[in-house]
């Protein structure tokens, strides 16, 4: 039995009066604070935390009582929040 022959299909090129131009918005680099922001967040967040259950609920604040779960664990998901903003 023959062969059959392999067509060759021709390389698309896309017209040059129909294409749009493509211009290139440059990105500026994150400001040195932002890092430094987020990690210190991080920190004070699980410090938070740590001092809540170690003085056994007594400190940071009595009176919130659980609410220094809320406010440890804010402080670390504003942390990521501003780590979004990261480039």
């Amino acid at each position: 039995m023959p062969k059959s022959k392999v067509r060759q299909k021709k390389v698309y090129t896309p017209p040059a009066d129909v294409a749009p131009k493509v211009t290139r918005v440059k990105v500026k680099p994150s400001p040195v604070w932002l890092p430094v922001t987020a990690v210190a967040m991080i920190v004070a967040g699980i410090g938070w935390l740590v001092v809540y259950y170690l003085s056994e609920q007594a400190y940071p604040v009595a009176s919130w009582g659980f609410w220094n779960l809320a406010v440890g664990f804010g402080l670390m998901v504003s942390a990521l929040a501003v780590l979004a903003r990261w480039r």
